[in-house]
């Protein structure tokens, strides 16, 4: 395994099978987070970029097993923001000190392309970047978007395992999101994708073949997120609540990626207290304190026990800025591009 995760560190280049292997070995979880540490900051360093969230609405016309937002679910009172109202809340996010957001939503069709280029528009006059995550739209849609000012966009592949996500993911094709991902990086978006880790019947492989694919369509972002089941979907029973497991895919990613952003993800921090204190020493180098008015955040429910809904915004970057200081880490400063999409830019 020690040969394994050197060639990782050094090559940035592993197959399938040696992916496999080191994932399901039980004793290496330490030595991959090293690597993947030493390799962060050899190519990203020690900031640690903020981005401000803003869920903006938790409409979804999707029906997916696993998603607490899903369609079905009855007993979620629904929310949205007006424009107006979201372009505030971009404002106070830059007047303490965030220079990004992150616009994120169900697949709200409320918010049609015109709305969203006026939203877009407002929030780049603020000065800031902006990256969307609001689902699959067509290449018109996304090209609107980026004529607007958008600078990154978001979309989870979920899985590259097709009958996982056929299984899971009801009404959706497969194609049609690896289209989309596709789509975003030929538009010159910074393109973000990430994996669910624990979904029930995912296997080893599949995870193998989810980092390979992040290496393939070119991620400037990759977002690891463990399976946390939520009471109000048909997956409530299934056990995921993977941590350990999602942190191998992460520090994977990052061997085999060396120069793009990684958050530490919220859902690691929902599984545990130290969840993202280990993201972070194990190659992320992003944080999104969500700045979303509080009294919308309980009802933004991808998963249940969220470590951030009971906070003020301001209370939110405090304690991201606390965590960050307690790890002799600092702030980045300025819009935190990926490295690996500045290169592509040269």
């Amino acid at each position: 395994m020690d040969d394994l995760i050197l060639k990782a560190k050094t090559t940035h280049n592993l197959n399938k099978e040696e992916l496999i292997l080191l994932l399901q070995d039980e004793t290496n979880l330490d030595s991959l987070l090293n690597a993947a540490n030493k390799v962060r900051q050899e190519y990203v360093g020690d900031e640690i970029h903020l981005r401000g969230l803003i869920e903006f609405s938790n409409f979804c016309k999707n029906n997916c097993l696993y998603c607490g937002l899903r369609r079905d679910n009855k007993n979620l009172p629904r929310y949205r923001m007006d424009e107006e109202n979201i372009i505030s809340l971009a404002a106070h996010a830059k007047e303490m000190g965030l220079h990004t957001v992150v616009l994120q939503s169900g697949e709200d069709l409320h918010f049609n392309t015109e709305r969203m280029c006026r939203i877009v528009r407002g929030i780049k006059e603020l000065g800031l970047a902006l990256t969307l995550s609001i689902g699959e739209k067509t290449k018109e849609e996304y090209a609107a978007y980026k004529q607007a000012g958008a600078d990154r966009y978001l979309i989870r592949i979920e899985t590259t395992d097709k009958k996982l996500y056929a299984d899971n993911d009801p009404g959706m094709n497969w194609e049609e999101r690896a289209q989309c991902i596709r789509n975003l990086k030929a538009l010159g978006y910074e393109l973000g994708s990430g994996c669910l880790v624990g979904l029930p019947n995912q296997s080893l492989a599949s995870l193998a073949d989810d980092i390979l694919f992040f290496k393939e369509v070119d991620c400037d972002m990759v977002g690891i997120g463990p399976f946390i089941p939520h009471p109000d979907t048909p997956l409530k029973n299934a056990g995921g609540k993977k941590l350990n497991l999602s942190l191998k895919v992460m520090a994977l990613t990052r061997l085999l990626l060396p120069d793009i952003n990684i958050p530490a993800t919220t859902a690691m921090e929902t599984l545990a207290p130290d969840g993202q204190t280990k993201a972070l020493n194990g190659g992320a180098n992003v944080i999104m304190p969500n700045v979303t008015l509080t009294d919308y955040r309980k009802f933004y429910q991808l998963y249940p026990g969220k470590t951030t809904t009971g906070y003020t915004p301001d209370a939110s970057l405090q304690k991201v800025i606390d965590k960050i200081q307690s790890l002799g880490r600092t702030v980045g400063l300025g819009y935190g591009q990926s490295p690996h999409w500045l290169k592509e830019q040269c």
